[in-house]
């Protein structure tokens, strides 16, 4: 056959030279997708050789090579050999493979260590054996039992980059007479040896080799115990007879082999002679016993010096007994290896010759299924498994450990998590000691969601430290200090039910998931992950520690591991500390803030310099340093966000902000193997910050400002505690600092603790607890937060879940006593020491109760209700309910102890989660942000960030959350507003981020009366070009040099040009007190620009020619920080419907280049994807309608997809949600919530994470979602999860998803199709892919402030309304009272249902305003709308837009009567609307008369009625005012109450705001007091009927 390849072959893979040559693109960037196979079929005994052309130091694993079964010609390729299916053999490493499942772990030459130029074949021989050759070499049969048509293949897989296909012939005769000869000497040595009864493990074969290459002088003597070598010592050096490879494959295959015959039962396990049967093979013992090392010559007998007969199976116990050398290899090979003890847990099956566990009645039982190792642990040795199976059905999974406990005496628990001694076990992705929690996240990877095939280890090392490695992987340091002799052990929980002990640690299938782990994880894309462990093997004397010369304001101490300014608040600088000695390549260097103090600015400085300590004369601060005058040499350092060469910055805004690190958090320098230098901020990696670095580098840590001492981090376990002190003013943590989870926002990173009561779990990601078996065990469930509690931050949490079976409830408080150190009792209150608990309505300290009747009972508490605590600084403790401050609960908490939040889910309390509240309530504890050095400095007032509005030129796209604005097309089109009104002497100021030369002309920039809110919300159609142009309204601006009005130059030469400014300059605008307006320029004040400039402007810009992206820098310190929300409820903007929303259709979610998303081929079986499997149809049943997509989800980009057509037949609809973790392999289950690993699901108006609930009445139910609904999903740059509905953003609905992370969608009851909205499908409420601008609205949108002027109303066909089942039912009942049809609007569109379902899917916020001036209003949730004729006066009225809105409930029997007279009247027979002016309410709120009473009836009823109105339904809508009647629904027959209202606009000044008359003492309505929640009318005509309201339960 042709030695060719074939032309289709992996998509990474590009032939040459006539398909003969193979190079794999991209070697640096990818590492898989480089199969290629034979253009035909093999012949038997043909040997398909290829020669390594070209390999790369980039990843792990090597060239693969194997045959397969499958035709290229219309095979499917998938990213590896190991992936190839339907009959495979393959080669990876030293394994084989078959259909990707190892079925020979310990077979030929190891692939991975072949260099360029070696040759590689494989062969099927004419009686179907699999045959690999190396360099002309034949390794032996490696399967049988082939079929006759195979394919070769290879794959050009890790380092192998290039391969050339050299023959594909049999082997030569001369090949065959030296493989012959290699073999049948090969046979010679080992009977040789056995005929010589040589009993030193394997010195007859190493005597053999040696003396035929003529180095028999010197010889090894191997200890007669011993583990196989990994490979022969190095003074074994062959020169003429045999080479390197032929010495190591008549080794290897000699122990292969003897390992083999092992395996089938021909050998025994003890040292001494081997015992062949009548069979010819050898005999095994009892599991205690040993056994003999069996025959290996071709009849089996046992050798003249064997001490065991043929037909007894006795052994021989002396270990000099004489036995063979096949023998002592056999012991050697097996008594030493480790396998699983035979004593097991009651559910285990052993098999594989105990090396394979498996757990019984694996969807019955998850535990019970505990392993040990059949002998202790040596030092440095590895066990491994393999795990083989999953099951899909618990949480949890796989556990590993060692115990000190011997598993012939031990009574095996049910899980190793039981045993309250002597045992470390690794759970989760924490260590558990002894049952107990140790650390929480010792590893970034979770045993609970590794997979099948996936390789877990741990190593007893000589030190006594204990490591773990998931896939070859050093987790690093799991506890230092271990018992000298310890066993390992395997707990089969949960998820995993069958394992296998792996002798071959190279595993081939273990390095291609290390390098997935380390592309996904690495900041270096291409390159493995350095080795950048903290915990050093280096003996002590090599330990990286301070240099004794120091600055001469700083002192080292703890044996050179701690420096410290010990007059810190004297001086700020002269505290420079070097290393010892210089650093290695890849080797971290780490300090740990230890001490601030909050006199200065700045802070502390990290970095390298090639200066040797000994000899510097140290400076005043670092980066004063600036000899070294090459790129070559001098000193890098990293100081606030920038770093700098020799006292020059050459990167301003490099990464984590060093000033405003707290005490507790880390920094890190590592110089890597190429020269880039790296820095870290609590251990998460900046990025590279240099190149060139050379090697022989010092690190260099300057103590600056704030930061008063700092630790070298050379062993986690053996740092000494943080100070007490570690702060002179409150102790707060940084963001990312060791005690914090999230390391995001500050607010954002309180979580529970991993340790907690036994009947606790802790679920999303350390935000939610819970309390197993809720109605059979009612406390043991206390939960603590992970860090301590700040000054002045609010712990608080929402109660989720309540059983009414038991009394009592939650309990909250404090304790000073660290969860370390808490031995967590029953109940919480059965602490006696420094704790401060609520139970009830009592205060208690250490048990005794201090006080009875506090403001609030937690025992009164129903789901929904919110619980928060905080400590002031003054030390007392408070309390918050649904965010009220419940005052003083006691007073007294020691200001210098330490604090945590405490809940005990006790009694009716099951479920709780931390909300996103918990955090700093006074602003007065944050600290500045301010970055420059400086000499004792006044903290500012924190500011507000400045934001850019949504509207916007038509090339202009909005990042960072509106911070940024870049210019994607065009020179022009590129107008862009501040998002609010400046206020006086506000400064608004942009830095210039990006230019593009080939354009001329520059920024503009200026102010403007034009209110973005007023323009369409459509961002092309109201802007022009440019800003010159722009005349709507008066603009006053800065071009070039010249000021101008309106497009009219006003002023020359005023200033610095702006079509001079670059990268990094920075341009700002103000409006000051005296109406003048004024530019700045990189901070300098380029004096007044214009004057008489209007009081309510905006700041506005133009990114004009040379200036594509802007980015904000300054903010307002005179807001409050809730005006930065899109949209503010507050806001004074917010008129005429709510303006200042975000339309549906702006661009302000294309923050990232859209990556092309499409389904996975691998889905539920009812599942068949068309369309480019853009789309996706269910095809039968209601389940098995599992998708994923093919892509991650990048962050920042919105997926989005349609739902196409839904079947009523079934109930339930469709779910969405992402998984973190690859989908290529997902076994679906039938439905979504099945899936228990690393899932985040939204489910009807729920979140599930792994099945477990986290969350309710999130966004609308998406069983009630109509066809032609756009759904999509959105992962932010904080990692957490949005949900989009027609294109409205419901919130955060999980936090903490994992990078990358795929997109899920069960098509689940009665959603049948959805499809994948790409750029040119337009989403639904636009038109022709364009948002709905307010110029084509009806002037009814705009007279309710429900958003239907700017936000989404959907068009006629697809609106949501029509399908939803609450708003039919309530037009079924206005049906029953006969109302003509003239009084309703005839559009249907604007009636509006505000059921919980519908106004979620809207977006709709819950107040609005408007009006003149604006007031609030309620939105009516849980009532339906009628739209009513307006009559046509009114409707073109513009004074009627200024008009307040108000809600009056009323009774049904007045309905007709109002609707005649289209206003409220006298006359109508409601219970309350109409009543006599002068009677005095129960408020006394009117003015009586004296003699009013006395009047004549018929006098009385001439007064001016007033009528009762009110800005919210829930108070209107009291059954007091709007009684319910009884009615039967005609479809259904069911019994319903109804109650009916109005929406009104009420004209301003017509009307008194009042108090509520109903004597209620709790708030009606959050957003309005009591004493103004009731407005009184007595104008005719003051009132204006807009809706009908409708309300059934």
């Amino acid at each position: 056959m042709a030695a060719e390849l074939h032309p289709r072959s992996g998509k990474l893979i590009g032939l040459s030279n006539s398909n003969r040559t193979a190079q794999r693109n991209q070697p640096v960037q990818e590492f898989n997708h480089g199969l290629v196979l034979s253009r035909e079929p093999l012949r038997d005994r043909d040997v398909f050789t290829v020669r390594i052309d070209k390999k790369v130091n980039s990843w792990s694993g090597s060239v693969e090579i194997g045959v397969t079964a499958l035709d290229p010609a219309c095979l499917d390729f998938p990213s590896s050999a190991t992936g190839l299916k339907g009959g495979s053999w393959i080669v990876s490493g030293c394994s084989v493979l078959r259909d990707g499942r190892s079925v020979l772990e310990e077979y030929g030459r190891d692939l991975d260590q072949l260099a360029e130029g070696d040759r590689v074949g494989i062969q099927r021989s004419a009686r179907g054996e699999l045959h690999l050759w190396v360099n002309g070499h034949d390794c032996g049969a490696a399967a049988s039992g082939l079929p006759t048509r195979l394919w070769a293949v290879v794959d050009l897989y890790g380092k192998c980059t290039q391969v050339t296909v050299l023959s594909c012939e049999p082997p030569s005769s001369m090949e065959r007479d030296t493989e012959r000869e290699a073999v049948e000497g090969h046979e010679e040595v080992v009977v040789c040896g056995v005929r010589e009864g040589d009993t030193e493990d394997l010195t007859s074969v190493v005597n053999l080799a040696a003396a035929t290459n003529g180095t028999t002088e010197e010889v090894p003597e191997l200890p007669p115990i011993h583990n196989r070598p990994d490979k022969f010592p190095n003074n074994i050096e062959p020169e003429t007879a045999l080479t390197e490879h032929q010495l190591f494959d008549v080794f290897n295959n000699a122990i292969v082999s003897l390992y083999r015959s092992e395996d089938e039962g021909g050998g025994g396990r003890d040292l001494g002679g081997g015992t062949g049967t009548d069979s010819g093979t050898g005999g095994r013992g009892d599991r205690g016993s040993s056994s003999g090392g069996g025959a290996v010559n071709s009849n089996g007998s046992n050798s003249d010096s064997g001490a065991g007969t043929g037909n007894t199976g006795s052994t021989n116990n002396s270990p000099a007994g004489g036995a063979g050398l096949g023998a002592v290899t056999g012991g050697m090979m097996t008594n030493d290896a480790l396998l699983f003890h035979e004593k097991c847990g009651t559910l285990i099956k052993l098999s594989n010759n105990n090396k394979t566990a498996e757990r019984r009645r694996p969807l019955d039982e998850f535990n019970n299924g505990v392993v040990m190792t059949n002998r202790p642990l040596r030092h440095n040795e590895m066990f491994e498994i393999r795990i083989d199976k999953l099951v899909d059905k618990w949480s949890g999974s796989i556990e590993i450990g060692v115990t000190t406990h011997n598993p012939n005496n031990l009574d095996y628990p049910a899980t190793m998590t039981n045993l309250r001694s002597g045992t470390i076990m690794m759970s989760g992705c924490g260590i558990l000691t002894n049952g107990k929690g140790t650390r929480r996240e010792y590893c970034e990877f979770s045993l609970d969601e590794l997979q099948e095939g996936d390789h877990i280890g741990l190593m007893h090392k000589a030190s006594g430290a204990l490591h773990f490695y998931i896939n070859g992987i050093d987790q690093g340091v799991a506890a230092a200090q271990t018992p000298p002799m310890v066993y390992g052990v395997v707990d089969l929980y949960g998820m995993a039910v069958k394992v296998t002990i792996v002798h071959n640690h190279n595993h081939s299938d273990r390095l291609r998931r290390n390098n997935a782990i380390m592309r996904a994880l690495s900041p270096d894309v291409g390159r493995p992950r350095p080795t950048l462990s903290l915990t050093s093997d280096l003996d002590a004397t090599d330990r990286l520690l301070f240099h004794t010369n120091c600055g001469q304001k700083a002192a080292i101490i703890s044996e050179g591991r701690t420096a410290l300014r010990p007059h810190a608040t004297d001086d700020f600088n002269h505290g420079v500390v070097l290393s010892g000695r210089p650093l290695r390549s890849n080797e971290v260097f780490q300090v740990r803030i230890d001490k601030m103090v909050d006199k200065w600015a700045g802070s502390i400085e990290i970095g390298v310099t090639t200066h040797n300590p000994a000899y510097l004369q140290l400076p005043s601060t670092m980066t004063n340093l600036r000899s070294g005058n090459t790129n070559q040499s001098g000193t890098w350092m990293m100081t606030g966000n920038g770093v700098m060469h020799n006292g020059t910055t050459i990167l301003d805004e490099y990464g984590h902000n060093l000033d405003r690190l707290k005490a507790g958090d880390t920094v890190g320098v590592v110089r890597k193997e190429d020269g880039s230098l790296h820095f870290f901020v609590n251990g998460v990696a900046q990025g590279p910050a240099a190149w060139n670095v050379p090697p022989s580098v010092y690190a260099v840590v300057d103590l600056y400002g704030q930061a008063a001492q700092a630790t070298i981090m050379d062993d986690m376990a053996d740092l000494p505690p943080l100070p007490e002190d570690s702060s002179e003013g409150p102790t707060v943590m940084s963001p990312g600092s060791p005690c914090s989870v999230a390391g995001g926002n500050s607010a954002n990173d309180l979580r529970f603790h991993q340790l907690h009561g036994t009947n606790a779990v802790i679920t999303n990601g350390g935000r939610t607890a819970l309390r197993q078996n809720c109605r059979s065990e009612f406390n043991d469930a206390i939960v603590i937060s992970n860090r301590c509690l700040r000054d002045g931050e609010l712990f608080e949490i929402v109660i989720q879940k309540m059983v009414d079976r038991w009394s009592g409830s939650i309990e909250a408080g404090v304790t000073s006593i660290r969860p370390e150190e808490l031995e967590f009792p029953n109940t919480m209150t059965d602490i006696d020491y420094d704790t401060w608990m609520l139970s009830g309505t009592a205060i208690m300290q250490d048990g005794n109760t201090m006080r009875n009747n506090y403001g609030c009972d937690l025992d009164s508490l129903t789901t929904g209700s919110r619980i928060g605590m905080m400590r002031s600084a003054t030390g007392d403790l408070h309390y918050y309910i649904n965010g009220v401050d419940q005052g003083v609960a006691c007073t007294g908490l020691p200001p210098e102890k330490e604090v945590y939040a405490v809940i005990d889910l006790y009694g009716q309390c099951v479920q709780v989660s931390i909300t996103s509240s918990s955090g700093p309530l006074d602003n007065s504890l944050c600290t500045s942000n301010i970055t420059e050095k400086s000499f004792p400095i006044h903290s500012p007032v924190a500011g507000v960030a400045h934001r850019l509005h949504s509207k916007h030129g038509k090339n202009v796209v909005l990042l960072g959350e509106g911070c940024q604005a870049v210019r994607v097309g065009g020179y022009a089109h590129g107008i862009v507003f501040s998002a609010k009104e400046l206020k006086t002497d506000e400064l608004f100021e942009v830095k210039i981020d990006e230019v593009d030369n080939q354009w001329s002309g520059s920024l503009h920039m200026g102010l403007t009366s034009l209110a973005p809110p007023e323009l369409p919300s459509c961002p092309m159609s109201g802007l022009s070009p440019s800003l010159t142009q722009l005349r709507a309204k008066v603009t006053w601006l800065l071009a070039g040099s010249e000021v101008r009005r309106n497009g009219v130059l006003q002023r020359q030469n005023y200033g610095a040009s702006l079509d001079r400014l670059t990268v990094g300059n920075r341009v700002g605008v103000k409006r000051c007190s005296d109406d003048t307006m004024h530019v700045l320029i990189d901070g300098e004040d380029m004096g007044t620009a214009a004057t008489a400039v209007a009081k309510n402007v905006y700041a506005v810009l133009d990114l004009y020619g040379r200036v594509t992206a802007v980015s904000i820098v300054s903010s307002s310190v005179l807001e409050d920080a809730e005006s930065i929300k899109a949209p503010s409820l507050s806001s004074d903007s917010c008129s005429d419907g709510e303006e200042d929303s975000t339309p549906v259709g702006s661009s302000k979610l294309a923050l990232v280049p859209n990556t092309i998303m499409a389904f996975l081929e691998n889905h539920g079986k009812n599942i068949q994807l068309s369309n480019q499997n853009l789309t996706a149809a269910r095809v039968s049943s209601y389940n098995q309608g599992l998708l994923v997509t093919a892509q991650p989800l990048p962050r920042q980009q919105l997926f989005q997809f349609q739902i196409d057509r839904l079947n009523p037949s079934w109930t339930s609809s469709l779910s969405l949600g992402v998984i973190g973790h690859s989908p290529d392999r997902l076994n679906f289950p039938s439905t979504a919530c099945c899936l228990k690993r690393s899932a985040w699901l939204l489910q009807r108006d729920s979140v599930f994470h792994n099945s477990l609930k986290i969350c309710e009445n999130y966004g609308p139910n998406l069983d009630t979602c109509p066809e032609g609904t756009v759904l999509g999903l959105l992962v932010d740059g904080n990692s957490c999860l949005h949900l989009h509905v027609n294109g409205m953003d419901q919130g955060v609905a999980a936090q903490d998803i994992p990078t990358p992370c795929y997109p899920l969608i069960d098509l689940y009851g009665q959603c049948e199709q959805i499809t994948i909205v790409t750029d040119n499908v337009p989403t639904v409420g636009a038109e022709s892919g364009e948002a709905r601008c307010q110029g084509d609205m009806e002037k009814a949108d705009m007279v309710d402030g429900i958003k239907e002027s700017v936000c989404w109303t959907p068009p006629p066909e697809v609106n949501p309304n029509k399908t939803c089942e609450y708003q039919a039912l309530c037009s079924r009942f206005k049906d029953l009272l006969t109302l003509p049809d003239g009084y309703f609007n005839e559009d249907a569109k604007y009636n509006l249902c505000y059921c919980e379902s519908c106004h979620k899917l809207r977006g709709d916020e819950s107040y609005y305003k408007r009006g003149e001036p604006p007031r609030d209003y309620a939105l009516p949730f849980g009532w339906c709308r009628f739209a009513l004729r307006i009559k046509a006066h009114c409707e073109v009225s513009s004074a009627f837009k200024k008009w307040h809105i108000a809600y009056h409930g009323t009774s049904v029997g007045a309905l007709r009567r109002t609707l005649d007279h289209a206003q409220l009247l006298s006359g109508t027979s409601s219970i309350f609307s109409v009543s006599p002016a002068k009677m005095e309410g129960p408020n006394g709120y009117s003015e009586p008369e004296e003699n009013s009473n006395s009047l004549p009836d018929r006098e009385r009823d001439k007064e001016v009625p007033r009528v009762q109105l009110s800005p919210t339904m829930r108070y209107s809508g009291l059954e007091m005012f709007a009684p319910k009647v009884q009615f039967r629904d005609p479809r259904s027959h069911c019994c319903h109450q109804a109650q009916v209202g109005f929406q009104v606009c009420v004209r301003p000044g017509s009307y008194k705001v009042g108090p509520q008359n109903l004597g209620a003492s709790e708030p009606l309505d959050p957003r309005f007091s009591n004493t103004e929640i009731e407005w009184i009318t007595k104008e005719q005509g003051g009132t204006l009927l807009y809706g009908l309201l409708i309300r059934v339960e």
